[in-house]
C-alpha cells in the first residue's frame, strides 16, 4: 500500500493581494499547500485552524506589523518557522525580526528562485524539527508517570492512581489548582497506556474563539465557508487511535458542550460543511481548576457531559499538601535548568530551602520552578542563597516567622529584576522569545517589563561602558 504524501503547509500574510497571488502560484507549483491572509489578525486566526509549517509575512502591514504578528504567532505555535518579507532598504528591520525569532527574511522585489531557496530551507528545517520531536517520543523521552516527582506519601499515592488510570481506556477528568501538573499527568497517562504509540493532541479550550470551535474540533470540508479551499481535519480526527487532552474544559462554551457530548457518546462527528459522519477511536482526558459539579448546579456546564467526562477522576495535589517534597523539587529544577540558562548554580543553601518550605505556593510546582529559575539568574556564585530569592514572591506571607523575610524584601529592588532580565537577554543574544522561555514568562510580559525598566540592547551596552 502506497502511503499518501503529506504536503507541507505555508501561510502567506500580506496586505497586498498581488503579492499573495504571486507567492501562492509559485509555491503551489512547488508542491506546497498554500493559504493566505490579508493582515496579522486574519493570519493568526488561520494559524489556529491551519497549523502551518512555515509562515511568510510582510514586515509593513496596517494595524499589526509583521514583528508583532510573528511574536503572537510564536506564542500560539512556537515551532512554526517564520520568514519575513521586507522592502529593500529596511534590512535593519529584518535583522531585528530575526532577533525576535524569524528564521530568515526576503527583500522585495525578489526573484522566484531566491524565494524557493529560502522557503525550501525553511520547510526542511520545519520537517526535521518535527521528526526530532517524533523521535524523542519514540525513544521514550516524553513524560512518564515517574516524572511526577516526590518522595512523599501524597505523591506516591498520586503516581499509583495514575498507573491505574493508564491501564483503563476510559475518559479521565483531572482536577486541581493551576500549576499542579495536570497536563504533565495527562501526557504521562497517555505514554503509559495502550495508546502510547498513537498521537497525543492538546486542545486548549481557552485559546479557541467560539466561532472556530467546531471547525477546530471536527475540521471542515472544501467550500464549507469562503476560505475553505481544501478539506481540513480537526483535532479529534488528528487524535484518532490516540488521546485528546482538553485543557480547561470548564471554559468550553455551552453550545460546544453538546457537540463534544455527541463525540463521547457516538464516537463520531461530521465535519463543518460535510454530510457523512467520521468515526474515530479517541480517548479523552480533560483538565480543569474549576468545580464542575458546582458549574453544573449553576447552569454553566451540562450535567450529561459532566457525567461522561467524570468516568474516572483524579485530583492533582497542591504543593502545600506535600511540602516535604519541596527540597527534592527545588534541586531537580536546578539540575534541569542549569544548562538551559547557562548558569553555574548547582546547589541551594539550607536557609534558602527553609524559606521555600515556609511559602504557601499558590502557583504550586509551576511557581516553584519559576522561582528557582529567577534565583539561578540572580545568584552570584554556584549556590542559591536566601538573598537570591525573589523576595517579593514571599511578601504576601504573614506571621511572626515571616518577619525576617520582610526585612529581606526591602533589600530586593526593581534593579534586581532588571538585572535578571538583562542577563537573560544577553545570554540569548537579545532574542526575546528565547529569553522569555528561559525566564518562563510570556513574550508579552517580557516586552512590558523591558518597557517598564527602559531595557534595550543599546542602553545595556551604554551601562556596561559606563561601568
Amino acid at each position: 500500500m502506497t502511503m499518501p504524501v503529506i504536503r507541507q503547509k505555508i501561510l502567506l500574510i500580506d496586505d497586498e493581494e498581488r503579492i499573495r497571488n504571486i507567492l501562492k502560484a509559485v509555491l503551489s507549483e512547488e508542491g506546497f499547500e498554500v493559504f493566505g491572509a490579508k493582515d496579522g489578525a486574519e493570519g493568526l486566526q488561520q494559524v489556529r485552524t491551519v497549523a502551518p509549517d512555515v509562515v511568510i509575512l510582510d514586515l509593513k502591514m496596517p494595524r499589526m506589523d509583521g514583528i508583532e504578528t510573528m511574536i503572537r504567532l510564536k506564542e500560539l505555535r512556537p515551532d512554526t518557522v517564520a520568514i519575513m518579507l521586507t522592502a529593500h532598504g529596511s534590512i535593519q528591520s529584518a535583522v531585528e525580526a530575526m532577533k525576535q525569532g524569524a528564521y530568515d527574511y526576503l527583500t522585495k522585489p525578489f526573484d522566484n528562485e531566491q524565494l524557493l531557496i529560502v522557503v525550501r530551507r525553511a520547510a526542511e528545517h520545519a520537517r526535521l524539527s518535527g521528526e526530532l520531536r517524533d523521535l524523542r517520543r519514540q525513544l521514550g523521552q516524553m513524560p512518564t508517570i515517574e516524572d511526577l516527582l516526590g518522595a512523599s506519601e501524597t505523591m506516591a499515592k498520586t503516581r499509583g492512581e495514575l498507573y491505574r488510570l493508564a491501564k483503563a481506556d476510559a475518559t479521565v477528568l483531572l482536577r486541581g489548582e493551576s500549576g499542579t501538573g495536570k497536563e504533565l499527568a495527562a501526557r504521562a497517562i497517555h505514554n503509559s497506556s495502550g495508546r502510547h504509540a498513537g498521537p497525543f493532541i492538546v486542545i486548549d479550550c481557552t485559546a479557541i474563539p467560539s466561532s472556530l470551535l467546531e471547525s477546530t474540533f471536527f475540521g471542515y470540508e472544501r467550500g464549507a465557508f469562503t476560505d475553505a479551499i481544501e478539506r481540513r481535519t480537526g483535532k479529534f480526527e488528528e487524535a484518532n487511535a490516540g488521546t485528546a487532552f482538553l485543557d480547561e474544559i470548564g471554559e468550553l462554551p455551552h453550545e460546544a458542550q453538546a457537540k463534544l457530548l455527541r463525540v463521547l457518546q457516538e464516537h463520531e462527528f461530521t465535519r463543518v460543511g460535510g454530510t457523512s459522519p467520521v468515526r474515530v477511536d479517541v480517548r479523552v482526558i480533560t483538565a480543569t481548576n474549576k468545580d464542575l459539579a458546582r458549574e453544573v448546579q449553576e447552569g454553566r456546564f451540562r450535567e450529561d457531559l459532566y457525567y461522561r467526562l467524570n468516568v474516572l477522576q483524579l485530583v492533582m495535589p497542591s504543593l502545600r499538601s506535600h511540602p516535604e517534597d519541596i527540597p527534592l523539587l527545588a534541586r531537580h529544577s536546578i539540575a534541569r535548568h542549569k544548562s538551559v540558562l547557562g548558569s553555574s548554580v548547582s546547589e541551594i543553601s539550607d536557609d534558602a530551602l527553609a524559606i521555600l518550605c515556609r511559602h504557601r505556593w499558590p502557583g504550586n510546582v509551576r511557581e516553584l520552578e519559576n522561582t528557582i529559575q529567577r534565583s539561578m539568574l540572580l545568584a552570584h556564585g554556584s549556590r542559591i542563597e536566601a538573598s537570591d530569592l525573589r523576595e517579593s514572591e514571599w511578601a504576601r506571607e504573614s506571621g511572626d516567622e515571616q518577619s525576617g523575610l520582610e526585612a529581606r524584601v526591602r533589600q530586593v529592588t526593581a534593579e534586581a529584576e532588571r538585572n535578571i532580565i538583562v542577563n537573560a537577554l544577553e545570554k540569548t543574544g537579545w532574542n526575546r522569545t528565547a529569553a522569555a522561555e528561559a525566564l518562563n514568562i510570556s513574550r508579552k510580559t517580557l516586552f512590558n517589563k523591558m518597557q517598564l525598566y527602559g531595557i534595550s540592547e543599546e542602553t545595556s551596552s551604554q551601562r556596561r561602558t559606563r561601568g
